[in-house]
């Protein structure tokens, strides 16, 4: 009696261990930064919250952090600066980027007696991170000024500080992620100096990445929430859809979300080879990755990775 009891308790826990694992397998963990950049993420987690695909999503409040997580695959993926995911694949970390995060919705935000991009020179600018399509923005800026980098004093500042910092006079400008740009504009303490689409038409800034251990043993998983990823970028381009995903996920001032949102594109988040090209030739002509990945070896080609049924 008692080896059948003992019989019985150990077919009960491999059944359970096995419900646990098909569990984890339907489980896909996002990590994100809260950013309007980010709102792709969060529609698709709306979007799969009535299906069989559960989407985790984990904050964290800097870059660094995100990427350690995504390399060591404790996330199956995450909304991140492309140019990071690009530096981690040149660095031998398997990643795969799937689709755009959004595009252009980054400016340069400077203080109010910075009237154009010549009164630059000699000033302290902000950037989140060297890995940055911020970075580039602001070589183009510089470039457009006949400056370059050595004119300037470039720094790595954390997001959420750079409006108060600007405030303060402990920098001059910055080129972040929003809404922090949008906070400075509404709070009266900078103004715009250049958008993204004045320097660089339709910019590639965020990206949609996966480890591809994840994809490997959740591909199915994986797919769907490609799918409904890209779907999440066409609700997105309503701008009431786009501020209520914004207003629940992110707790800024409306008003801030709202000129935040006047910035970005969402309605095709398809990571083309052109596009991709033209930016492995910038980080390459800037000095920010000389050997980033190609695009054959970067960007997933499993189903619904370039948009078909999205």
């Amino acid at each position: 009696m008692i080896r059948k009891l003992i019989a019985l308790l150990l077919a009960l826990s491999v059944l359970v261990g096995c419900s646990s694992k098909a569990d984890n397998n339907k489980t896909i963990n996002l990590g994100y930064l809260p950013i309007t950049h980010a709102l792709s993420v969060f529609e698709t987690k709306e979007i799969l919250d009535q299906d069989n695909v559960h989407i985790k999503l984990t904050k964290f409040s800097n870059w660094a952090d995100l990427m350690d997580a995504l390399n060591a695959g404790r996330i199956d993926g995450a909304s991140v600066l492309v140019e990071l995911a690009m530096k981690a694949k040149s660095n031998g970390i398997d990643l795969k980027a799937v689709a755009l995060g959004h595009k252009d919705g980054n400016v340069i935000i400077a203080k109010k007696d910075i009237k154009n991009l010549s009164d630059l020179k000699g000033k302290t600018i902000a950037i989140p991170h060297a890995q940055s399509s911020h970075n580039i923005l602001i070589q183009l800026a510089l470039e457009k000024a006949h400056l370059s980098k050595n004119d300037v004093k470039i720094i790595q500042f954390a997001p959420s500080e750079m409006p108060s910092s600007l405030n303060s006079g402990a920098i001059d400008a910055y080129c972040v992620a929003e809404p922090f740009g949008a906070v400075a504009i509404n709070t009266k303490i900078g103004h715009v100096l250049k958008t993204s689409e004045e320097l660089w038409q339709n910019s590639i800034c965020c990206a949609m990445v996966f480890n591809n251990a994840a994809i490997t043993k959740k591909q199915t998983q994986i797919n769907q929430v490609i799918s409904a990823y890209k779907q999440a970028g066409k609700k997105l381009a309503k701008r009431k859809e786009a501020m209520r995903i914004a207003s629940k996920y992110l707790g800024q001032d409306k008003a801030v979300l709202k000129q935040s949102l006047a910035w970005i594109h969402f309605d095709d988040l398809t990571l083309t080879q052109e596009d991709y090209d033209n930016l492995a030739l910038k980080v390459k002509q800037d000095g920010i990755n000389p050997n980033p990945p190609s695009y054959q070896d970067f960007i997933y080609q499993g189903a619904n990775a370039h948009g078909e049924n999205a």
